[in-house]
C-alpha cells in the first residue's frame, strides 16, 4: 500500500514544473440564435478578457469551474459557468438549465446535458430557513425515488430513515452514503451541521452515478456541497434569525372522556366505574383530564446565524457561526447546538495551482427520553412517557408531587390507572435525567495542480471526528429507583451511567484527471487511489446505589463497598479499528456534444473480511444521446434539451448489519460467533464468546442495476423534467444459512448446555436475491414568467415494486411481518378478519378453507396468509409551487407516500376491553355489539380477542399527503435601503408539517416501522424570521 502512494507522489512531483495555459473557447448567440459580435468576455476574479468576433466566437485563458461574464454592446452582463474547455454555443439572454453544474463527488462536476446518471439536484432555497433539525426532512418529497421518513420528532433526533429506490437489503444496511464536501459522514452527524451553510444537494440514484463509490454505493449517494466564496465578489455579511413555536399534531383515536370511561368500567364491572351508579356517572363533576396537556407542552425554537463571504482573484472565503436551540414537545427534551465553519480556497496567479481548506466544528447538547436511547423500553408502558397522553385515565387528576411522594402514595401498586402517574414521574425534573453532549470536527484540505494542458493532479485529506458523552441517572429519590430498591431491601436506590465514545475517520484521495477536447472529440479520464481508516473507542461506567444526600447528576456518588456485592460499579470498554483501500478509474468520451459513453471500475478492499475475501470489483457502463444536438432539432426554440441515457453497473454493500442512528457504519462488522453470558452475582455481568463455526467466506452484497432515462428541457427553459425506469437486483444477500445435521457432531448440547441447540443453528453468509424495480418522473414548469410576477409549479412521483427472488431460510411468522420467496420484504402474514358475528358478538375470521369462523375455529399456523401489504411505501413523491410578485414570494411544498401499511398497536390497546381497569380506552367501545345492536362493527365487551393481534383487522393503511412546508416572505426594495449599510432585508413567516390527509389514526403515519408504539410525534411548527445582508 505504501508503495502505491510513493508511486503516485513521485508522479505528482515529476510534472510539477510544467506550465501551459488552458484555453476555453465558445460561441455566443442571442436568444434567436444569431451571433453576438463585439461582446466582452471576462473571467470573474481574473484580468483575462477577450472580445467575440463577427461569428460570436472567442478564446480565453480559463479553467473548468471558473465563471465567465459576457457583456454585450448594450452593457448587459450574463454569467456562465465553465464546464469544459469547449463551451460550444452559449445563448445570451437565456438561462441555460442544461448547463447547471452537478457535483457527483471526488471533485467531479458535470452538467444536466452531459450526465449519464440518474441525478437530482436540490438547491439551497429548499432547505434554508427551515425549522427542521435535519436537512433530510427538508428535502422530503423533492427527489423522485427517495423515501424519507422521520421516526421521531424529538429535538436533535437522528432517527430518520432514507431509502433510495426501495429496500435494498434484508439484514445489511439500507442507508444511502452521505458525502459532505468529499467527506463521508453518518446521518446522525447532520444534527451537528448547519443547513444554512449548504449550497446544494445532489442525490445519485443509478449505478453509473454511484459506482464510483464502489463498496459503499449500493444504496445510493447523497452529495452535499457547502457554500464557498466567489472570485470578484466583495465582502458580504449575512445575518439570519428565526423564532418559532412547536405544537402537538392531532390524533384520531376517539379517546373516552371521564364519563365514557366510567361507563365502560361500569358495564364491565371493573375499576372505579364499577363502584358508581349510572346516575353518579351521568352527573360526574370530578376530573376530566386531557393527559396530552400533562405530557406535552408548546415547544420553542430559536436559530441565529452569521455568515461572511468574499473573493478576490486569488483567494475566496466563507465563514459562519450559528446557534440553534429547540425545546421539545415533551418537557424533559431539548437540543442546543453551537457551530462554526471556515471554507477557504485560492489559486496561483497562473491559476494552475488551486487549494481548498474546510473546517466545521460544533458542540451540541441534547436532553432525551430514556426510551430513545434504550430501545428495550420503547414499548414499556411504565417507562415511556409517550404512552401517558393516550392511556391515562381521564377521571383521574394529575399527581402532585415527586417520585418519592408517588412511592409513598401508591407503593408498588400499578393497577387502577396508576400507569399515568408513574409515567409522570419519569418526567419530573432531575429524576430521570438523560443528557447527551457531542463535540464534532469535520475538516478537509485539498490541493490540485495542472501538470500540463488537460492533466490535473489532486489530493484531498479528510477528518471526521466526534466525541460523545451520555450521562443518565435514575435518581435515588425517583419512583422507578425506589420501586426496584425497596422491595429488594436495598438501602441505596438508583444508578448513574457515564458513557464516552470517540469516533475518528481519516481519509485520503489522490487522483489524476485528464480533460481534453480534440476538435469534435472530448475525452475525460480519471485515476484515483483512496484510503480510509476509522477508529472507535468507548468506555462506560455505572455506579449502582446512589447516596441521596451527596449525589448530584454527573457526580456518580454512590455506595462503594470493599467486597463485591449488588452495589459494585460496573465498567466496560470497547475498541474497534476498520479500514478500506481502493483504486479506481473513470472514462467519459463525447463526440460533437451529441453522443457520449462513460465507464468506471473500482477495486475495494475492506478490513472486516478475511484476507482472501477482502477485495471486490465494482463497475458501470453508460451512454447518452443528446437528441437536441441533432441537425433536425439544433437551434430549436421549443427544444432546449432532449437526451436519452442508459446505464448498467454493479455496486457493493460492505455494511452487513443495520446501523443504529448514532453509529458510524464503518464499525459494523459481521457477527460470526455465537455468544453466551457468564453471570456473576448482582450487576457484575461478563460476556464470554464461544468460537463456534463462522463462515469465513462472508463477503460483499452486490447490487446490479440497469437504468434508462430521458431528460428534457422545453420552451426556452420553461418546462424541464426527466423520466427513469430501473431494475435493481441485490445479490449475495447477507443472511442466515442453515447447517446440515452432520455439523451436530461438533457439539454436545446435552452435556454442555452452553452450546446452542443444534436443530436451530445457523451461520451468517451470502445467499439469496432481492429485486426492486420501478419508474420515476419529475416535472417543473414556469407557468408565468413576467417582469413583476412569476409562478413555477413542480411535481414528482415514483413507484417501486419489491420482491424477494430467493432466500435460503424463509422466515414466516404467523401474525406478523415475514420473509419468503416471491413476496415483498417484511410482508404481513395474517389471519383475514371478516367482521362481527351478529348473533354472538364475537370477532369473525376466515380459515384456510374460506369458512367464516370465530376464534374457536382458528389456528394461526394454518389460517394465516399473505396480505400483499408491507410497511414499505410503493408510491412516493411531492408537488408544490413557487411564486414571486413585486418583492413578495411564496413557496409551498407537499409530500406524499402511498400503498403502505402499519400495525396500529395503540388502537389495539385502546379497543381491548380487557384493559378497562388499568388504562383509558376508545369511546368506540360504547358502540360495541349487544343483542339490541346486532349490526355493530365492534365486538361485544365480552368477546374473546385472543387472535386480534394476529389478524389484519389492525393492519391499517398509512398512506398520506402532507402539507410539508410553506414560506411567505417579502424582500424590502433596495431603494428603501439607500443611504444605509444594508444591501438587503428579507422578512418571512414559515410553517412545517402544517396539515396531513391520511386514514391513519395516530399522531403521524411516518416511520419505516411495522408497528406504531412509542414514537415521539413529529411537531407542527410556525416560525418568523429575518435575513439581513450588509
Amino acid at each position: 500500500m505504501r508503495t502505491k502512494f510513493a508511486f503516485l507522489s513521485a508522479l505528482f512531483l515529476l510534472f510539477i514544473g510544467q506550465v501551459v495555459f488552458a484555453q476555453v473557447t465558445g460561441t455566443v448567440q442571442d436568444s434567436d440564435g444569431f451571433p453576438v459580435a463585439d461582446a466582452e468576455v471576462t473571467v470573474m476574479g481574473s484580468d483575462a478578457s477577450a472580445i467575440t468576433d463577427e461569428n460570436g466566437s472567442f478564446s480565453i485563458n480559463a479553467q473548468v469551474g471558473d465563471v465567465l461574464t459576457i457583456t454585450d454592446i448594450m452593457g448587459v452582463p450574463q454569467d456562465f459557468s465553465v464546464t469544459r474547455n469547449n463551451m460550444g454555443v452559449m445563448r445570451f439572454g437565456i438561462e441555460r438549465l442544461d448547463e447547471v453544474l452537478i457535483t457527483t463527488g471526488y471533485d467531479i462536476t458535470t452538467t444536466k446535458k452531459e450526465t449519464m446518471g440518474a441525478v437530482t439536484t436540490v438547491s439551497s432555497e429548499t432547505f434554508e430557513n427551515r425549522a427542521t433539525s435535519s436537512f433530510l426532512n427538508s428535502i422530503q418529497g423533492h427527489v423522485p425515488g427517495v423515501t424519507i421518513q422521520s421516526n421521531s420528532g424529538s429535538p436533535g433526533s437522528a432517527q430518520i430513515d432514507v431509502l433510495i429506490r426501495g429496500y435494498g437489503s434484508i439484514n445489511a444496511s439500507t442507508d444511502p452514503l452521505i458525502v459532505v464536501d468529499g467527506i463521508v459522514i453518518g446521518s446522525a452527524q447532520f444534527r451537528n451541521l448547519n443547513q444554512q451553510d449548504f449550497e446544494s444537494v445532489n442525490v445519485l440514484r443509478d449505478a453509473h452515478a454511484t459506482a464510483i463509490y464502489g463498496n459503499r454505493g449500493a444504496n445510493g449517494v447523497i452529495v452535499v456541497t457547502t457554500k464557498k466564496g466567489k472570485s470578484g465578489v466583495p465582502l458580504s455579511i449575512e445575518f439570519s434569525s428565526m423564532y418559532g413555536v412547536f405544537t402537538l399534531p392531532e390524533h384520531d383515536y376517539n379517546l373516552a372522556n371521564a364519563q365514557q370511561m366510567l361507563t365502560l368500567q361500569n358495564i364491565k364491572g371493573v375499576g372505579y366505574g364499577a363502584t358508581l351508579t349510572e346516575d353518579e356517572i351521568a352527573n360526574w363533576n370530578g376530573p376530566n383530564t386531557d393527559w396530552r396537556d400533562v405530557f406535552f407542552r408548546q415547544g420553542i425554537s430559536q436559530n441565529y446565524n452569521l455568515a461572511m463571504r468574499q473573493g478576490s482573484e486569488n483567494f475566496r472565503s466563507y465563514y459562519s457561526v450559528g446557534y440553534n436551540k429547540v425545546e421539545g414537545l415533551i418537557p424533559t427534551t431539548d437540543f442546543q447546538r453551537f457551530n462554526a465553519r471556515a471554507n477557504i480556497a485560492g489559486n496561483s496567479d497562473n491559476r494552475r495551482f488551486n487549494y481548498e481548506g474546510i473546517v466545521s466544528v460544533a458542540y451540541s447538547k441534547r436532553h432525551e427520553l430514556d426510551s430513545e436511547t434504550n430501545s428495550g423500553i420503547s414499548n414499556n408502558v411504565i417507562q415511556n412517557p409517550l404512552f401517558g397522553s393516550v392511556l391515562g385515565m381521564p377521571y383521574m387528576a394529575p399527581f402532585e408531587g415527586n417520585g418519592r411522594d408517588l412511592w409513598n402514595t401508591i407503593g408498588s401498586t400499578l393497577s387502577g390507572g396508576n400507569y399515568a402517574y408513574v409515567l409522570q414521574s419519569v418526567m419530573y425534573p432531575g429524576e430521570m435525567p438523560n443528557r447527551r453532549t457531542e463535540n464534532s470536527v469535520l475538516a478537509s484540505f485539498s490541493a490540485s495542480y495542472e501538470l500540463f494542458d488537460g492533466l490535473t493532479a489532486r489530493n484531498k485529506t479528510g477528518i471526521d471526528y466526534k466525541h460523545a458523552q451520555r450521562l443518565f441517572a435514575r435518581a435515588p429519590y425517583s419512583f422507578l429507583a425506589l420501586a426496584v430498591a425497596v422491595p429488594a431491601g436495598l438501602d441505596y436506590p438508583g444508578h448513574e451511567d457515564h458513557i464516552n465514545t470517540q469516533d475518528l475517520t481519516l481519509s485520503n484521495v489522490f487522483s489524476l484527471n485528464y480533460d481534453k477536447t480534440f476538435g469534435l472529440h472530448r475525452l475525460q479520464l480519471g485515476a484515483y487511489a483512496e484510503y480510509v481508516k476509522a477508529h472507535y473507542r468507548s468506555e462506560s461506567f455505572r455506579q449502582n446505589g446512589l447516596i441521596e444526600r451527596t449525589w448530584s447528576f454527573g457526580s456518580g456518588n454512590g455506595w462503594a463497598p470493599r467486597d463485591g456485592d449488588l452495589y459494585a460499579p460496573t465498567v466496560s470498554a470497547g475498541k474497534i479499528d476498520a479500514g478500506t483501500f481502493s483504486y479506481f478509474g473513470t472514462l467519459d468520451y463525447e463526440y460533437d456534444q451529441r453522443y457520449g459513453v462513460g465507464a468506471s471500475i473500482r477495486r475495494d478492499a475492506a478490513s472486516k473480511f478475511r484476507t482472501d475475501q477482502q477485495w471486490g470489483t465494482f463497475w458501470s457502463a453508460a451512454a447518452r444521446w443528446v437528441i437536441s444536438e441533432e441537425a433536425f432539432l439544433k437551434g430549436s426554440k421549443g427544444v432546449n434539451l432532449l437526451k436519452l441515457r442508459g446505464s448498467y453497473g454493479v455496486t457493493g454493500n460492505q455494511i452487513l448489519s443495520q446501523p443504529g442512528y448514532d453509529t458510524n457504519p464503518m464499525f459494523l462488522d459481521t457477527s460470526l460467533a455465537w455468544s453466551a453470558n457468564v453471570v456473576a452475582p448482582g450487576y457484575q455481568n461478563t460476556s464470554a464468546y464461544y468460537p463456534l463455526l463462522g463462515n469465513i467466506a462472508v463477503g460483499w452484497e452486490e447490487t446490479h442495476q440497469a437504468n434508462i432515462g430521458l431528460d428534457f428541457i422545453f420552451f426556452n427553459n420553461r418546462l424541464e423534467g426527466n423520466i427513469d425506469v430501473y431494475q435493481k437486483n441485490t445479490k449475495n444477500l447477507y443472511t442466515q444459512i442453515g447447517l446440515s445435521a452432520g455439523v451436530g457432531a461438533l457439539y454436545d448440547h446435552d452435556n454442555n448446555p452452553s452450546t446452542p441447540p443444534i436443530t436451530t443453528y445457523n451461520i451468517k453468509g451470502n445467499n439469496g436475491e432481492l429485486e426492486n424495480k420501478g419508474i420515476e418522473a419529475l416535472l417543473r414548469y414556469k407557468l408565468i414568467n413576467q417582469k413583476d410576477f412569476d409562478l413555477t409549479i413542480w411535481a414528482n412521483t415514483a413507484y417501486n415494486k419489491n420482491t424477494i427472488i430467493s432466500i435460503p431460510n424463509e422466515s414466516i411468522n404467523p401474525g406478523g411481518a415475514s420473509l419468503a420467496e416471491g413476496h415483498m420484504v417484511w410482508e404481513q402474514y395474517l389471519i383475514p378478519y371478516v367482521g362481527v358475528d351478529q348473533e354472538t358478538g364475537e370477532w369473525l375470521y376466515m380459515d384456510f378453507e374460506g369458512n367464516i369462523v370465530d376464534h374457536t375455529g382458528i389456528d394461526p399456523e394454518r389460517d394465516s396468509r399473505w396480505t400483499g401489504k408491507s410497511f414499505l411505501p410503493k408510491w412516493n413523491g411531492g408537488f408544490g409551487l413557487s411564486a414571486n410578485y413585486k418583492g413578495w414570494y411564496l413557496d409551498a411544498n407537499f409530500s406524499y407516500q402511498a400503498d403502505f401499511y402499519k400495525f396500529d398497536n395503540m388502537l389495539a390497546w385502546l379497543q381491548d376491553h380487557t384493559g378497562a381497569v388499568d388504562m383509558n380506552l376508545s369511546a368506540d367501545l360504547l358502540d360495541a355489539w349487544t343483542p339490541d345492536k346486532p349490526s355493530a362493527t365492534m365486538a361485544s365487551l365480552t368477546a374473546n380477542n385472543v387472535y386480534d393481534w394476529d389478524s389484519d383487522r389492525l393492519l391499517k393503511d398509512a398512506s398520506f399527503i402532507r402539507f410539508r412546508s410553506a414560506t411567505l416572505g417579502y424582500n424590502i426594495p433596495s431603494r428603501w435601503l439607500e443611504g444605509t449599510s444594508l444591501k438587503g432585508v428579507n422578512l418571512f413567516v414559515q410553517g412545517e408539517n402544517l396539515l396531513i390527509w391520511t386514514k391513519w389514526k395516530g399522531f403521524d403515519p411516518e416511520g419505516v416501522k411495522t408497528t406504531s408504539l412509542g414514537q415521539y410525534p413529529n411537531p407542527r411548527s410556525f416560525s418568523f424570521g429575518v435575513n439581513v445582508e450588509f
